[in-house]
C-alpha cells in the first residue's frame, strides 16, 4: 500500500471541501474561457529552453558516476582503436593478394626495377607504376601463410574490439540505469517538497506524465544514444587520424564534407526541437484530459457530455499528432541527407583513390582502406544525425522534468524547530491574511481563539475560506501576514511533520489507498495493534458493514475505493482518525456521504472523537453542529458572527438566514 510521505501528509486525509475544491472549479472554469491566469499552467507552450543549457544539465546527471564513465571513455577507446586499425591490416592482406596476382605475370629471376622498364618498353606506363608502387616479387605468387598471418591477426583484433564494446556496454547500462533511479527518487523527493499551491496550479495528470512518460523517455534516449554517442565521436576521431596516416590529399577531400554535414545536421535539428518539445507537452495534455474524463467517467455520463469528451480527446489527439509527425519527420530528414553527403564523399574517394594508384603513388590496399575510413568516417556521422531525434525528444522530456526540479518548493522547515510544551490543543488566529492570488482578497486581519477541548465549527457560503482556514492551520499554504499558534508556539517556527502528527482530518471527499481495509484503517496509526484496529472499527460504525463482506477486514479495496460506497469509505476514514487519536481534530463535512441513521450513530461516535481535544467541524448541515461550544459564520473570508447556536438564532443575523433556508419550506425563495 502506498504511503505518502509524513511531512506531506496528514494523519487521516481526504479531500475536498469547499475551497479545495476550488482550484479544480476554477481549472475547468479556465478551460472553458475563464478562470484565474495560472489556470493555464502545465500546458503546451511556444516556447522552450535551450537545447545546448538542457543538454549540458541531463550529462550533469551523470556526474556521481564519473569514475565509471571515466573506465567507460577508455574502453571505448580501446575498442574504436582496435577496430580501426582493422581496414589498415586488412589493406596489407590486400596488397599480398594483389603483388602474387601481378608477381605470377611477371619474368622470374628479374627483379620489380627491370620489370617496370620492361612494362614501359612495352607503352604501359600505368602498369610499370603500379609494379613500382607494389611489393611484386617477379614469378612469385600469392603467399597464403602470410595473408594467412594476416588474416588471424584481424579476427583477434575484431574479437577484442568487440569483447571491449561489450564491457563499455554492459557498464553504461548499469551507469544510466543507477542516473535514472537516482532522479526518480530526487523527483520523487521534490515532489514532496512542493506546496500544494503548485498542484493547485496543475493537472494532476500533466505532473504524472512528468514523472512517467518524461523520465522513461530520458532513460530510452539515454540507454540508446550514450554508447553510440561515444563510439561514434570515438570513431570519427581514430578514423580522421589513420586517414591522415594513409594519405593527407585524400584525407582532405573527406574532410570537406564534414562542413556541409554539421549544417545540414544543425539546420535541421533547429527546426525539429521545437516540435519534439511540444510533442511531449501535447503528450502530457492528453493524458490530463484522460485522466480527468475517466476520473470523471460516471460524471460524463450521466450528464450527456460524452461526445463533447470525445471532441475534446479527438483535438487534443490532432494536435499530438501534427506535433509528433512533425518532429519525427523534419528530423527524419536528417539521416538521408547524411547518407547523400556520405555517397558523394564515398565517390570522391573512390575516383582521387583509383587516380592515385594508376599513378604508382599509392597502393592498391591503402586505396581499399582509405575507401574503408571513408565509410566508416561517414557512418558514424550518419550515426549522430540519426540519433538526433531521440536526443531532442529526450532533451524536451529533460526540460519538463527539470521544470519540475526547479519549482519553487515549501517553505523549509526551522533548522531548530519549536515544540508545544504540552499538546492541549489551544488554536489561536492572530491577524491572519491569506489570499490565493495577490489581486483578490480572500482572509483579511481574521483573529479567533479555539480553547482546548472545544468544538468550533465554521459555517457560510461556498467559497466563504472555511476550508481555507483550516488549511492555513496545517501549513498546507503560508501566511500572507499574521500568526496562528498552537498551544502558544507560532506554527511558522514548527517542523511540519511534528504539527501535523498530533492533528487528524477527515475531509469531505474521502480517500482511500489500494490495500485492505484493515490497512486503511490501520494508516492513521501504523503502530496500533490489532484489538485497537477493530476497536476504533467498532467506535465508528466500520464493523457494521466489515462482518457482512466475505473477507472481512481483509477485503481488498482499489486506490479508487470503487468496490465499497460512498459512506463506508467516509466511515473508514473517520476510523482512521480516531486510531490517530489526535490532540487536533479536523471534520470538513465528514458526515456527507451517509444516510440519515448512520449519521446519528457516526454523530455519537464523533462526539466521543471530539471529547478532550479541539476540534474544528465544517459543516453545511447545520443540523449537526448545534451542540458545537462556538459557531463562526464567515463570509468573504471574514468572521460575520460568532456564538453558540441558540445565540446566534436569536441574533437574527447571518447565520439565522442560513438555519431558516435549510428548514423553512421548499417553496421558500432563497437570495
Amino acid at each position: 500500500m502506498t504511503r505518502p510521505s509524513p511531512s506531506a501528509t496528514p494523519v487521516s486525509a481526504g479531500g475536498g471541501g469547499d475551497d479545495t475544491g476550488r482550484a479544480a472549479r476554477e481549472m475547468s472554469a479556465a478551460r472553458r474561457g475563464g478562470g484565474p491566469p495560472w489556470a493555464s499552467a502545465g500546458m503546451p507552450a511556444e516556447k522552450s529552453m535551450d537545447f545546448g543549457p538542457s543538454a549540458r544539465r541531463l550529462m550533469g546527471m551523470l556526474a556521481p558516476e564519473r569514475a565509471l564513465v571515466a573506465l567507460v571513455v577508455a574502453l571505448g577507446i580501446i575498442s574504436v582503436t582496435l577496430s580501426v586499425i582493422g581496414p589498415k591490416i586488412l589493406g596489407h592482406a590486400t596488397d599480398v593478394i594483389f603483388a602474387g596476382v601481378i608477381g605470377q605475370q611477371l619474368t622470374p629471376g628479374t627483379t620489380t626495377a627491370e620489370a617496370a622498364a620492361a612494362a614501359r618498353a612495352a607503352g604501359n606506363e600505368t602498369f610499370a607504376n603500379v609494379i613500382e608502387g607494389s611489393s611484386v616479387v617477379p614469378g612469385q605468387g600469392i603467399d597464403f601463410g602470410l595473408l594467412g598471418q594476416v588474416l588471424l591477426g584481424v579476427i583477434a583484433i575484431y574479437v577484442a574490439a568487440s569483447l571491449f564494446g561489450w564491457m563499455q556496454s554492459y557498464l553504461l547500462n548499469g551507469i544510466v540505469q543507477r542516473t535514472i533511479f537516482s532522479l526518480r527518487r530526487e523527483v520523487e523527493d521534490k515532489l514532496n517538497r512542493l506546496p500544494l499551491r503548485y498542484f493547485d496550479r496543475q493537472q494532476r495528470g500533466e505532473v504524472l506524465s512528468r514523472v512517467t512518460n518524461d523520465i522513461d523517455n530520458i532513460s530510452q534516449t539515454l540507454q540508446q544514444t550514450m554508447s553510440q554517442l561515444l563510439t561514434s565521436v570515438l570513431t570519427v576521431v581514430g578514423v580522421l587520424v589513420m586517414m591522415l596516416v594513409i594519405s593527407p590529399l585524400l584525407a582532405l577531400v573527406a574532410l570537406v564534407t564534414i562542413p556541409v554535414s554539421m549544417y545540414v545536421t544543425k539546420t535541421i535539428a533547429k527546426r525539429s526541437q521545437k516540435q519534439f518539445v511540444a510533442q511531449w507537452r501535447y503528450t502530457g495534455a492528453l493524458n490530463a484530459h484522460i485522466e480527468e474524463a475517466f476520473t470523471g467517467h460516471e460524471l460524463v455520463r450521466v450528464f450527456g457530455r460524452r461526445h463533447e469528451v470525445e471532441a475534446d480527446f479527438t483535438q487534443r489527439n490532432e494536435r499530438l499528432f501534427d506535433a509528433s509527425f512533425r518532429a519525427q519527420f523534419i528530423s527524419g530528414i536528417i539521416m538521408p541527407s547524411m547518407m547523400f553527403i556520405g555517397n558523394l564523399n564515398y565517390v570522391l574517394v573512390a575516383v582521387v583513390g583509383g587516380l592515385r594508384v594508376a599513378s604508382g603513388s599509392m597502393s592498391l590496399g591503402d586505396v581499399q582502406a582509405f575507401i574503408q575510413y571513408s565509410r566508416q568516417f561517414t557512418q558514424p556521422l550518419t550515426q549522430l544525425a540519426s540519433m538526433a531525434n531521440l536526443l531532442q525528444s529526450g532533451v524536451a522530456s529533460a526540460e519538463r522534468v527539470f521544470e519540475l526540479l526547479d519549482a519553487e518548493e515549501q517553505v523549509p522547515d526551522p533548522t531548530s524547530p519549536a515544540v508545544p510544551v504540552t499538546r492541549r490543543g489551544r488554536v489561536v488566529f492572530e491577524h491572519v491574511s491569506f489570499r490565493y492570488e495577490p489581486d483578490k482578497p480572500l482572509i483579511d486581519d481574521l483573529s479567533l481563539t479555539a480553547e482546548p477541548g472545544q468544538t468550533v465549527a465554521i459555517v457560510g457560503p461556498t467559497g466563504a475560506g472555511k476550508t481555507t482556514l483550516v488549511n492555513l492551520i496545517m501549513r498546507f499554504y503560508e501566511l500572507d501576514s499574521g500568526r496562528i499558534t498552537l498551544d502558544g508556539v507560532d506554527t511558522a517556527t514548527m517542523d511540519r511533520a511534528t504539527l501535523r502528527s498530533g492533528v487528524g482530518m477527515v475531509l469531505q471527499d474521502t480517500w482511500l489507498f489500494g490495500g485492505t481495509i484493515r490497512d486503511n484503517i490501520g494508516y492513521g496509526n501504523p503502530a496500533a495493534s490489532e484489538e485497537q484496529v477493530l476497536a476504533a472499527a467498532r467506535a465508528t460504525y466500520v464493523d457494521r458493514f466489515v462482518r457482512s463482506l466475505p473477507d472481512g477486514y481483509d477485503t481488498v479495496i482499489d486506490d479508487e475505493g470503487s468496490n465499497v460506497s460512498a459512506g463506508e469509505k467516509q466511515l473508514i476514514t473517520i476510523a482512521r482518525a480516531f486510531l490517530a487519536d489526535p490532540t487536533l481534530l479536523i471534520l470538513d463535512e465528514a458526515t456527507s456521504s451517509v444516510d440519515t441513521r448512520t449519521e446519528v450513530l457516526v454523530q455519537r461516535a464523533m462526539a466521543a472523537l471530539r471529547s478532550d481535544r479541539t476540534s474544528f467541524v465544517i459543516a453545511h448541515r447545520l443540523s449537526t453542529i448545534r451542540d458545537a461550544d462556538l459557531i463562526l459564520v464567515m463570509e468573504s473570508g471574514r468572521i460575520v458572527e460568532q456564538g453558540t447556536h441558540d445565540e446566534l438564532l436569536a441574533a437574527r443575523g447571518a447565520y439565522h438566514n442560513l438555519y431558516s433556508a435549510q428548514f423553512s419550506a421548499a417553496a421558500a425563495d432563497v437570495e
